[in-house]
């Protein structure tokens, strides 16, 4: 007898591995489906976080074997399975969702025939399976047992709430009935200590308003010397510059003046020798 083929080992140890890794396996007949009808069913299930793989049934059976699954008499006709796997999101697939997304196709294609399954290694029958499909989903039980869980805890927290209220009304009761007590003097005393410190607060915040105004008030008082000087010094220049500018004509008039009589008496000494 020769060695066994590779290939077909390799198959046996693949659907091995599925079988003791998934929390559930479905077995179903897949004759007259389609390559469209098959491509719909396997996104279906892969929405549902799981896979279906189509294998013979004699790879099937000696996987099952040496698990000791008893999926014998499940293993007639065209077979391919369904197991539980990983969502698109990475979160782990439900044996619900699985259930649930055959037992739908199922009812539109009438092709595909659910023959039974395995969850957590026990085996299952159709009606159990299509039962399965029936439960809600892992992620709605969940929601549900946390409200479940949540709203107990919440009257909870209100009945603890109410208790020092309560206590807290009964007691103030009491003082008022027992005409107080010597606790409210100190009480009063700090009152009227935080309100003294909170009048001296304010009235260094007023007096620091003041002084930043005078301040503000400086400042604009200098400023307004500042630019009367400057106004001082410009006027004062003027008047220097005007004095100049009439020196400088009456220098021009004289020596005009001079060039005058100059020529005058040039002409009167012409007509003389004349």
């Amino acid at each position: 007898m020769g060695d066994p083929n590779p290939e077909k080992v390799a198959i046996v140890a693949e659907v091995q591995e599925k079988f003791s890794n998934a929390d559930a396996v479905v077995l179903t007949e897949y004759r007259g489906l389609n390559v469209t009808d098959m491509a719909v069913l396997r996104e279906a299930m892969r929405e549902a976080g799981g896979e279906y793989k189509v294998y013979k049934n004699t790879l099937v059976r000696f996987a099952a074997k040496e698990l000791n699954l008893e999926i014998e008499e499940l293993l007639v006709g065209p077979t391919a399975i369904a197991f539980t796997g990983t969502r698109p999101d990475g979160s782990p697939g439900d044996p619900v969702t699985i259930a649930k997304a055959l037992t739908d196709f199922s009812k539109k294609n009438e092709n595909l025939v659910i023959k039974g399954g395995m969850l957590d290694g026990g085996l299952l029958t159709t009606d159990e399976i299509i039962a399965l499909s029936k439960i809600a989903p892992r992620d709605e039980l969940l929601a549900r047992l946390a409200g479940g869980i949540a709203a107990p805890l919440q009257q909870f927290a209100s009945l603890l709430n109410a208790v020092p209220q309560k206590f807290a009304f009964a007691l103030s009761a009491l003082i008022e009935a027992s005409g107080g007590t010597p606790e409210e003097k100190p009480v009063a005393e700090e009152e009227t200590a935080e309100a003294e410190v909170a009048e001296e607060e304010t009235a260094e915040a007023e007096v620091a308003e003041v002084a930043e105004e005078e301040t503000a008030e400086a400042e604009v008082a200098e400023e307004e010397t500042a630019e009367a000087e400057v106004a001082e010094e410009e006027t004062a220049e003027a008047e220097v510059a005007e004095e100049e500018t009439a020196e400088a004509e009456e220098v021009e008039d004289s020596e005009k003046e001079s060039t005058d009589n100059e020529k005058i008496d040039g002409e009167a000494k012409e007509n003389e020798e004349s």
